[in-house]
C-alpha cells in the first residue's frame, strides 16, 4: 500500500505543479512571442495553429526536477548514482531540443538545427550517459526474461545504447504532430516504466526511477490540459527531445530495453511510417501513405483530430499493458 500512496502522491504533485507551471509560463510564452510556425505542406487544418505557444515542455519539466528536489530536501527520495544519470539525460536532451526551438522561433521557420548538427549533439549525450552508465557496473548484455535468454553484445552495446536513445528522442519528437498525441502517449509510457521500475529491487535507486516516472506522469497529465485539442501550448522539441532521451534511459537502467519497442509501440509505428514512406519516394517515386507519419496520413483521410488522438491513445495503452504483463508478471 506504501508503494501506492507514493505513487499517488507523485502524481498528484506533477500534476499541481503542471497546473501552476501552465498558468505561469504560458502567458510569459505569449508576451516574448515564442509562437510555432506551422508548415504549408501539413494539413491545412493547422493552419489555425500559426503562433500557438511553443517550448511548453517547461510546463512539465521544470514539475518534476522542482519536486524531486523538494522530495530530496524533505528527506522522502535518495540522490542516486541512477537518478543522477536519469537526470542528466532528461536536462540534456531538453536543453537541445530548447535550442532547436529558440533558433526556429528566431528565424521564423521549421529548420532550426541542422540535421547533421542534431544529431551530433544527440550522439554525445547519449556517449556521455554510456560511459556514466558502464562505470556504474552496466552490463552490456540483453535479456530475454520471458525466455530466459541472455545475450552478451560486448562493445556493440555501446551502439545499441546511442541507437536507444537517439532513436527515442527522435521518435517523440516525430510522434508530436497532434494536439495531445505525444504527450498522452508518453504520459502511458511513463506510466508503464514506472511500475516496472518499482519491481526492479536489485537496482540502485529504483524508488527514486519509479518516482521520477509517476512525477512526469502526473506533470504530463497537467500538461494535456493545456495541450489536448484546442491546444493552448506545444511541448515543442525542448520536451518532445527530454522525454524521449527519459523513456530510453530508464530502460537501459532497468534492464527492460527490449520492452521499450513494446510501450513505446506507437513511436515506433510513427517514425517508421516516416522511414517507410522516405524510401518508397526517393528509391520507387511513389508514396505509402497519403502523408508522413500516420497520423498525418489519417487527417488526408478526413478523419477528427480528437478521433487519431483517441485511437493512438487506446493503441498505446493496450501496448503498454502488455508490456507490464511481460516486464513484471512473466
Amino acid at each position: 500500500m506504501l508503494i501506492l500512496a507514493k505513487a499517488a502522491m507523485a502524481m498528484m504533485l506533477g500534476f499541481i505543479l503542471a497546473i501552476a507551471s501552465g498558468l505561469i509560463f504560458i502567458p510569459i510564452l505569449k508576451k516574448l512571442h515564442i509562437g510555432q510556425s506551422v508548415s504549408r505542406e501539413i494539413n491545412k487544418r493547422h493552419l489555425i495553429k500559426e503562433g500557438t505557444p511553443t517550448m511548453g515542455g517547461i510546463i512539465f519539466i521544470f514539475p518534476v526536477i522542482f519536486s524531486l528536489i523538494l522530495l530530496y530536501i524533505n528527506d522522502s527520495i535518495e540522490i542516486s548514482y541512477n537518478i543522477g544519470i536519469l537526470v542528466f539525460v532528461f536536462i540534456s536532451y531538453a536543453i537541445l531540443g530548447g535550442i532547436d526551438d529558440f533558433l526556429k522561433i528566431k528565424f521564423k521557420n521549421n529548420a532550426g538545427l541542422s540535421i547533421v548538427t542534431k544529431f551530433l549533439f544527440q550522439m554525445l549525450i547519449a556517449l556521455v550517459f554510456f560511459y556514466l552508465f558502464m562505470r556504474s557496473g552496466g552490463s552490456s548484455t540483453l535479456q530475454f526474461t520471458a525466455l530466459n535468454l541472455i545475450i552478451p553484445l560486448g562493445w556493440t552495446f555501446g551502439i545499441f545504447i546511442l541507437f536507444l536513445l537517439v532513436g527515442t528522442s527522435n521518435a517523440v519528437n516525430i510522434t508530436d504532430g497532434l494536439d495531445g498525441l505525444a504527450g498522452g502517449l508518453s504520459a502511458i509510457a511513463f506510466l508503464a516504466y514506472g511500475i516496472i521500475s518499482w519491481n526492479c529491487g536489485w537496482l540502485e535507486g529504483y524508488q527514486e526511477i519509479a518516482i521520477f516516472c509517476f512525477l512526469t506522469v502526473g506533470a504530463l497529465l497537467g500538461f494535456l490540459v493545456y495541450n489536448s485539442h484546442p491546444a493552448k501550448v506545444f511541448m515543442g522539441d525542448l520536451g518532445s527531445l527530454a522525454l524521449g532521451g527519459a523513456l530510453a534511459t530508464i530502460a537501459i537502467l532497468t534492464r527492460h530495453e527490449l520492452s521499450l519497442a513494446i510501450i513505446g509501440g506507437v513511436f515506433v509505428i510513427e517514425t517508421l511510417s516516416s522511414l517507410m514512406q522516405i524510401i518508397s519516394i526517393r528509391y520507387f517515386h511513389r508514396k505509402i501513405f497519403l502523408k508522413a507519419p500516420l497520423h498525418h496520413h489519417f487527417e488526408e483521410l478526413k478523419w477528427a483530430e480528437n478521433d487519431i488522438v483517441k485511437l493512438f491513445w487506446v493503441v498505446g495503452l493496450l501496448l503498454a499493458m502488455a508490456a507490464i504483463t511481460y516486464g513484471v508478471w512473466l
